[in-house]
């Protein structure tokens, strides 16, 4: 995949794998160094007190970083600011600004609209369940309506400040097709939580949203040891970002900084690989008769989602090598039941609206040998006391129900949404019997 821009690398644009290890680091060679520095200081000496009241004067007014030394670390950080250079480039976008949290990020994007009047949100289903909460509960002064993304447009009004959308959403994988959605908002910016496809499968910016969400503790650091968010997005909406992070503190802490941009120099190789396993998964799941409904995304990736004809609680409680836990994105393969944990805090109703059944299980695929992991998922089966019909081993893994097999020439490139613009699971149309 070759990134569309130059940088000001000093070079012609690069390959994505190239910049996932060089991004954030084209300096160090010129200053004898090969590994980045991690700065840890809260503070920065200077014996211009005028100069920093000029720099911190700019700051106040636009957010654009301070040119010079540091001055604080709530200002901004050397170590950090690599991050963000790194993730920038890899999404395309002219700048990053990282924070403790993907929910903290998602709560500064909140509170910049929100500081212009802007109160009002449109969002589509399924959302990560603390993103879901943080909107409906309205903790932030924010007023939500739900809708599908064919009813995105009708949905705006004057005062709305966003448009929220996860593509593959968390938990069922239902994709959108990002270049309608980022027209039918208009002036109004699209926000994608890119979590779960990364830049290295999609780059929402490239098909119009003006903000990128990542929880950052998933696949960017890839680890599962790194608590921390971002928005890729324009340096004007970025030194908004930055005015919000100084006054409510959400900082990243710059050890946080230092391995995430160590996670980047790997994520096109860790995604490939576990996205290589999920979908050998995704096959043998398709085929088994236990299960009765697998959801893998058209762009693909490492999460695989699917129901069981058995007690999903018991699929959890029987794993042994795959780790049962929430989070995602490590280079360890998890599971976990979305409607007890990641989506406990959305209303029942609401999450079954949103396809998140009781019967869902949500794995993220690592990168153990796919044959133990299958040894382990399917002890885990049947000791749920799962029971089903056969189906055939043909089945399309990237969406199967109990009607049988579907068409895959649709995949894994096909469009994202159905004719009327709803969010797609990967649910075609069935393939006519040949009997």
């Amino acid at each position: 995949m070759e990134m569309d821009m130059d940088m000001d690398t000093g070079t012609a644009p690069r390959a994505l794998a190239t910049e996932a290890v060089h991004a954030g680091r084209d300096d160090l060679a010129r200053q004898g160094l090969h590994a980045p520095p991690i700065d840890l200081s809260t503070t920065y000496p200077s014996y211009d007190s005028r100069g920093e009241a000029a720099r911190i004067d700019a700051f106040a007014a636009t957010g654009t970083e301070p040119d010079g030394p540091p001055v604080y670390g709530r200002l901004g950080n050397p170590t950090v600011a690599r991050f963000e250079t790194a993730l920038a480039r890899l999404e395309g976008t002219e700048a990053a600004v990282a924070f403790a949290s993907g929910m903290a990020a998602l709560s500064a994007v909140l509170l910049v609209r929100a500081s212009m009047g802007l109160r009002h949100v449109v969002a589509v289903r399924p959302l990560y369940g603390c993103s879901d909460h943080l909107l409906t509960a309205g903790l932030l002064g924010s007023e939500v309506t739900w809708t599908d993304p064919a009813g995105v447009a009708d949905a705006l009004r004057p005062d709305t400040g966003l448009v929220l959308v996860e593509s593959p959403a968390n938990p069922t994988l239902a994709e959108v097709d990002l270049r309608a959605l980022a027209h039918a908002c208009g002036s109004v910016p699209l926000l994608v939580d890119n979590t779960f496809a990364t830049p290295v499968l999609q780059r929402p910016a490239g098909q119009g949203a003006r903000l990128v969400l990542h929880s950052a503790t998933k696949y960017l650091g890839g680890h599962g040891d790194v608590l921390a968010g971002v928005i890729a997005c324009d340096e004007e909406f970025a030194g908004r970002l930055r005015q919000v992070r100084f006054a409510t503190g959400g900082v990243l802490h710059p050890l946080a900084g230092y391995l995430l941009l160590r996670g980047l120099s790997t994520l096109p190789v860790r995604v490939r690989a576990a996205s290589a396993n999920a979908a050998e998964l995704a096959r043998r799941l398709a085929a088994d008769p236990r299960v009765t409904r697998v959801y893998y995304p058209r762009i693909g990736g490492a999460m695989v989602s699917f129901e069981v004809h058995g007690d999903p609680h018991e699929v959890i409680a029987g794993v042994r090598l795959i780790t049962p836990a929430v989070s995602l994105g490590s280079v360890d393969t998890l599971i976990q039941h979305p409607a007890s944990i990641s989506h406990r805090i959305v209303d029942a109703d609401d999450r079954r609206d949103a396809g998140v059944s009781d019967r869902l299980l949500r794995m993220s695929v690592g990168l153990e040998d796919v044959e133990d992991l299958w040894m382990d998922l399917d002890s885990a089966l049947t000791r749920s006391g799962a029971r089903g019909t056969a189906r055939p081993a043909t089945a399309n893994p990237h969406s199967l129900t109990d009607e049988g097999p579907y068409d895959a020439e649709a995949l894994p490139n096909s469009p994202a949404a159905d004719a009327t613009g709803s969010p797609s699971r990967a649910v075609m149309t069935k393939v006519p019997s040949s009997t």
